[in-house]
């Protein structure tokens, strides 16, 4: 696809999913708090000087290996991420500090698969009109607490992302990254077509995504909608570190507020249609 930085991989892909209802939701975060939260040899990557915490929430749907079908209770769930923008050996991706999921078995697998730091919570989402309503309290064992709850819409027409917008460096990433227990890098690539983004806006009543890892979300955030990309993914591969700059391939609610409790708070405002 000629929108890519980098050419997809040759080898098959192995999974394929659609994102829905996806906003993304980015602060503006200090650099070094962030850098000094990256594995070792991983690089923070920043926009004019600035480096982005963003928070996504969205509905996965159709995740399925490649020539199977979907399962009923698997194959579909809310997601909600917590990510910042990165570099290894000159390639930028995507780190995330957390994935909330509703669905355990899939986050075991994501776990044990990709080495992504995929936790458990009970999630909560409904569609009213163009508003969509999101909630999120994680229960996952040994974890830091966190939770959300907000209300989002797009708002304006279709738009692609200019190259070297701030639009565009936010969301066209092709590569996520990972570690594991003993700090092993590991890529997983991933395809789809050009993000059909919308702007959006957005009533945010429980915001503790980011207290896991002591980094602030000031301000208003900048905020972006999709309706729907349908994506695919690789396996992931583990990261050699090259001299030549490469890649080789080898809120105000607390921690006791409980699910009952935020879900209403979801949309006081934005679930009254205009």
């Amino acid at each position: 696809m000629t929108h890519r930085p980098f050419p997809a991989p040759t080898r098959p892909w192995a999974l394929q999913m659609r994102w829905l209802e996806l906003c993304f939701m980015h602060w503006a975060a200090d650099t070094d708090a962030l850098a000094a939260r990256l594995p070792a040899g991983m690089e923070l990557d920043t926009w004019e000087g600035r480096a982005y915490l963003g928070v996504v929430p969205f509905r996965m749907a159709g995740v399925r290996p490649r020539f199977t079908v979907d399962v009923p209770g698997l194959s579909a769930f809310p997601e909600l991420n917590l990510r910042t923008y990165v570099r290894v050996n000159g390639v930028p991706g995507v780190w995330f500090f957390s994935l909330d999921a509703s669905q355990p078995t899939a986050v075991r697998l994501a776990r044990a698969a990709f080495h992504l730091p995929y936790m458990d919570a009970r999630m909560w989402t409904a569609r009213r009109g163009e508003v969509v309503e999101y909630a999120s309290f994680r229960t996952h064992t040994g974890a830091a607490p966190a939770s959300f709850a907000a209300a989002y819409r797009p708002v304006g027409q279709v738009l692609r992302a200019a190259p070297g917008s701030l639009e565009d460096w936010l969301t066209a990433r092709y590569v996520l990254y990972s570690a594991d227990r003993h700090g092993r890098i590991f890529r997983g690539d991933i395809d789809h077509a050009p993000w059909p983004l919308r702007r959006a806006e957005a009533e945010i009543r429980v915001n503790t995504m980011a207290e896991q890892i002591g980094v602030p979300l000031e301000g208003e955030p900048h905020l972006l909608y999709s309706e729907r990309l349908d994506v695919r993914a690789w396996l992931i591969e583990r990261v050699c570190h090259t001299q030549n700059g490469t890649s080789q391939i080898s809120s105000s609610v607390t921690s006791s507020t409980t699910p009952a409790e935020i879900s209403p708070m979801a949309a006081r405002d934005l679930s009254r249609e205009p």
